[in-house]
């Protein structure tokens, strides 16, 4: 469970590491939070994860409160949840989650990116099959008194992978599982440090190192594009 929980927790920090706009990415899923749920984060599950997830990237506490009083406002629109599926360069199948408030703009640079980079922009479900819908949870270690016991309770919750660190716990759940995840930590008093919900390729594929620059390419193409979210992959 180690090695592959490992390189998981190493591809989800790296993604949130690379991406430029950091605090761009955390405020889009504020403010899909509020529109989803109200502005109350007690009451509202998805903005206490998104706000926690502010925190963890080190947003300002006034830039979080402005975000979510501008999704309260009837004046904006908000943003639309879009998942975009693709053949990259070399057969690497590509997942993008992206957060838009114009779909016609977001579709075109998405696929004018799988074009420059040799891929191809497929239908909804053309690779989705490859991947599985997994929820990432951090949480901090000072607030787990046992947690070889705390392992063994989550279980019944959808507890997948559990990992600990000298600062942090990891908790990998499958995506339909989270709300049960979330219910039990609740329970215990345990509150995240982040969240984030992840597509996970089934299986990885080899290539060698120029094939690998060539999708990485595409990769960091679509990383900075400012309505992607995420960019999931099945390169090894």
């Amino acid at each position: 469970m180690g090695r592959i929980f490992e390189k998981r927790k190493h591809r989800m920090f790296a993604r949130f590491a690379k991406m430029s706009q950091a605090f761009n990415r955390v405020r889009k899923e504020i403010e899909i939070a509020v529109k989803a749920g109200g502005p109350d984060v007690k009451g509202n599950s998805r903005l206490r994860i998104a706000v926690q997830n502010a925190k963890a990237v080190n947003m300002p506490k006034d830039r979080v409160d402005a975000a979510i009083k501008r999704a309260s406002s009837k004046d904006t629109s908000g943003y639309s949840e879009i998942l975009y599926e693709g053949m990259g360069p070399h057969g690497i199948a590509f997942i993008v989650d992206t957060a838009t408030d114009n779909a016609n703009r977001t579709v075109a640079n998405v696929r004018h990116h799988f074009r420059k980079h040799g891929g191809n922009l497929g239908n909804t479900g053309s690779v989705t099959f490859m991947f599985e819908h997994k929820a990432f949870i951090k949480i901090d270690r000072t607030s787990v008194e046992d947690p070889e016991s705390l392992e063994l309770e989550l279980i019944d919750a959808g507890l997948e992978e559990f990992n600990v660190e000298e600062d942090s716990c990891y908790i990998y759940t499958a995506f339909e599982d989270f709300g049960s995840m979330q219910k039990a930590l609740d329970e215990k008093g345990i509150e995240f440090a982040s969240a984030e919900f992840q597509y996970l390729a089934t299986n990885y594929k080899e290539l060698n190192e120029e094939q690998q620059a060539e999708v990485n390419a595409l990769i960091e193409a679509l990383e900075e594009d400012e309505d992607v979210q995420s960019v999931f992959h099945n390169m090894a």
